[in-house]
């Protein structure tokens, strides 16, 4: 369907999400900056900030589910625009609130921009060919640099106009772009054939999530991306409370951060395309794992009862060091941010909505989960590094998994002499779905 396609129309869609995309995600991360003036209002602990950060995230994540599944139904022009109208409204609304409660119940509201990612997925899918997808899904997904405007433009609002007045101009540049997008957005080819035949049913929609593939790829996402919006939201507060930054500063670092791990996602997409998924997450998961590690480290002093007396020196990371190894992490985790969302359209065609729902609602979980977590452990711990500690054990433990599942693969097809995929699954007589779709042999 996406053959027909003119190269015009199909620049047009992606162009439109991409951008709609980077306002929403813009949005979306707005409590990394004003949650700082906010909490300082109302002396919040770290606990009750991080839950302010993370509450607009669980909306997102949940709402990916059902605004897929409306998607694949009713076609993405219309989902996108109504859903920045209606959370532009939301973000206005925030400025009334005036406690605690009321916060949270707003950023309820807020985190709808979130669900903005599997909108473009389903509705950027759909104008090209399976051969381009991870390019143009690439590009799509580097809608993620929202969180660097927010990251380095909200603190320049924010001292010159407050919080109030940062989240209205926000509401307002998002409520003229759903006002555009519905206007000048065209119904993708999907939707335009749905048209003349039988709507899918809710179960025949969620079908494929009966694969435990599914939810392996889901995993991958709460990684690659729920701890890239976790960091993004988290950098400012931690480079406030270890290196003693000033928020502009602070907000212009973590920008350094969200920028490559966005931009870069590109280059993910096209690897995906050109070497393969397979490889993209081994070297994502493998730099990942080094780089939490060291950043795990914290600041410590050592006494080592010499010859003459104790020998005494301490180890801690310079911020310079520190900067360069979350540029490293940003980079990598945008490649398998691609790769992740390269396997979802290959695989599920006619659920990308569904199927990329569920992955990127759980990604998004991740982005709910860890702020708070990041918040808790520092209340319990007393450690600012305690963060990266809790990413550097879900990341082992997604590449231990994903290894056996390669290997898995593997064994089954040295059995049968042939290299089916070089996407490898789990052990199964049902390599794909559905059990009919046939994949071209490709050797890696």
């Amino acid at each position: 369907m996406a053959s027909s396609t003119t190269k015009s129309q199909q620049y047009r869609a992606l162009g439109l999400s991409t951008f709609s995309f980077t306002l929403c995600f813009a949005v979306w991360t707005i409590f990394s900056i004003i949650g700082l003036k906010i909490a300082e209002d109302l002396d919040l602990s770290n606990t009750q900030l991080g839950l302010l950060m993370a509450t607009p995230i669980l909306t997102g994540s949940i709402s990916r589910l059902f605004l897929g599944i409306w998607t694949d139904r009713y076609g993405g022009r219309w989902v996108f625009g109504v859903l920045m109208l209606t959370t532009s409204a939301c973000v206005y609304l925030l400025t009334l609130a005036t406690t605690y409660p009321m916060l949270l119940v707003g950023a309820l509201g807020v985190g709808l921009a979130g669900g903005s990612f599997i909108v473009g997925v389903a509705y950027t899918s759909a104008w090209f060919d399976a051969k381009q997808q991870g390019t143009a899904l690439g590009i799509f997904g580097a809608g993620n640099v929202g969180a660097a405007v927010t990251n380095f433009g909200a603190p320049f609002l924010l001292v010159a106009f407050g919080w109030e007045d940062t989240a209205r101009i926000y509401a307002m540049v998002l409520a003229s772009m759903g006002v555009f997008f519905v206007l000048f957005a065209k119904d993708d080819p999907l939707t335009a054939a749905r048209r003349g035949g039988d709507q899918q049913s809710f179960l025949e929609q969620m079908a494929p999530l009966r694969e435990l593939r599914v939810w392996r790829f889901a995993l991958y996402y709460f990684f690659v991306f729920g701890a890239f919006v976790a960091l993004a939201l988290w950098l400012p507060h931690f480079l406030m409370g270890v290196y003693g930054l000033d928020i502009k500063t602070a907000g212009i670092i973590a920008a350094l951060y969200t920028i490559p791990a966005s931009l870069f996602r590109i280059l993910g997409g096209w690897m995906s395309d050109r070497f393969g998924a397979r490889r993209v997450m081994y070297w994502t998961f493998i730099a990942s794992v080094i780089c939490t590690f060291l950043l795990s480290y914290p600041p410590t002093d050592y006494v080592v009862q010499g010859i003459d007396g104790d020998i005494r020196f301490s180890i801690a990371m310079s911020l310079p060091v520190f900067v360069a190894l979350i540029f490293v992490l940003g980079f990598f985790m945008s490649l398998g941010k691609a790769a992740v969302y390269k396997h979802v359209p290959v695989y599920y065609p006619e659920h990308v909505g569904a199927v990329g729902g569920v992955v990127g609602m759980i990604g998004g979980l991740g982005g709910f989960a860890l702020p708070l977590a990041f918040g808790v452990l520092n209340d319990l711990t007393g450690i600012w590094q305690s963060c990266f500690m809790l990413m550097f054990g879900i990341v082992a433990a997604a590449l231990m998994w994903m290894h056996y599942a390669v290997r898995s693969a593997e064994r089954e097809e040295w059995a049968a002499d042939q290299e089916q995929t070089d996407l490898p699954e789990l052990a199964s007589p049902q390599l794909f779905y559905p059990l009919n779709r046939k994949l071209p042999s490709r050797k890696s």
